[in-house]
């Protein structure tokens, strides 16, 4: 028996929710033919009566929707959609600073076959380049900003990979690792995402417990990517990112058995401008 667990930033679900064409009918479609057991989400971008109502033919259909929202109105917020209701849901990660923003969610899980899961939904601050002389102070407070918010949450990461449970963390990570994982690298290097701190602090995640499943299953190649800009022909010339992805502790990643990204057939098809990661776990 599998147990398959996507993430996806849905770039606001009140928009991924509406059919945009006859061939673009959204997310809601997307669920119905997913197969696919947990959706981690980010960015939802509404509250919560809003987004129970975008989801609303899911929830009747009998998903369970757990999620947080960001005290900025409109802006990040996560949540995690379940076929079966979860045991325990916590937010945050015990930040004074981050857990009211919207930005990580836990929810617990007995799965059949696989046993206590816990599968929390990230959505790590996009920061900005490293501060210079011209730089804004808008500028310098982003890049702050992230810098404290990987410090923190790497000390809470480095807990939680000791549980004795199956644990995943999946979500929009906001840092393309390694050169492999974002097409344009060498016009990257200054850029947010792509900073040699960031991908240190991802690898020191690697070297601490957790293993990057999507990367594992598939080593040595490009990509796959998961998010490339709306704008231009980025999406049309497969010029992208690889942002999101499934860190799983040592116990849950010996499960891991595929893993494959849901890109639109074009660009016309697309309703967020992530597409959705799954790994299924055997």
């Amino acid at each position: 028996m599998t147990t398959s667990i996507t993430t996806i930033n849905v770039n606001g679900i009140r928009a991924a929710t509406k059919q945009r064409s006859e061939i673009n009918p959204g997310f809601l479609s997307w669920l119905d033919a997913s197969g696919t057991d947990i959706v981690l989400m980010q960015e939802i971008r509404a509250d919560t009566e809003q987004t129970e109502a975008a989801l609303g033919p899911a929830l009747e259909a009998g998903w369970h929707l757990s999620m947080t929202e960001s005290v900025v109105k409109g802006h990040a917020g996560v949540g995690v959609l379940s076929r079966s209701a979860p045991k325990a849901v916590r937010v945050g990660f015990g930040s004074e600073e981050f857990d009211a923003t919207g930005r990580y969610l836990e929810a617990d899980f007995d799965v059949p076959d696989l046993g206590a899961l816990t599968a929390a939904s990230l959505y790590l601050p996009k920061g900005a380049a490293e501060p210079t002389p011209s730089a804004t102070e808008k500028e310098t407070a982003k890049f702050a900003e992230k810098k404290r918010f990987l410090d923190e949450f790497g000390e809470y990461l480095a807990g939680a990979a000791r549980r004795r449970r199956h644990v995943v963390v999946g979500g929009d990570w906001n840092i393309a690792p390694a050169e492999l994982d974002i097409k344009n690298w060498k016009g990257n290097l200054k850029n947010p995402g792509f900073l040699p701190h960031e991908r240190e602090w991802v690898g020191a995640r690697l070297e601490s417990g957790w293993t990057d499943v999507v990367r594992d299953l598939h080593p040595a190649v490009d990509g796959p990517y998961s998010w490339w800009s709306w704008r231009g022909k980025a999406f049309d010339n497969d010029s992208g990112w690889r942002i999101d992805y499934q860190l799983a502790n040592r116990s849950l990643s010996r499960r891991a058995v595929k893993a494959f990204v849901d890109r639109a057939d074009s660009y016309d098809r697309r309703w967020s401008d992530h597409a959705p990661v799954t790994v299924v776990y055997e």
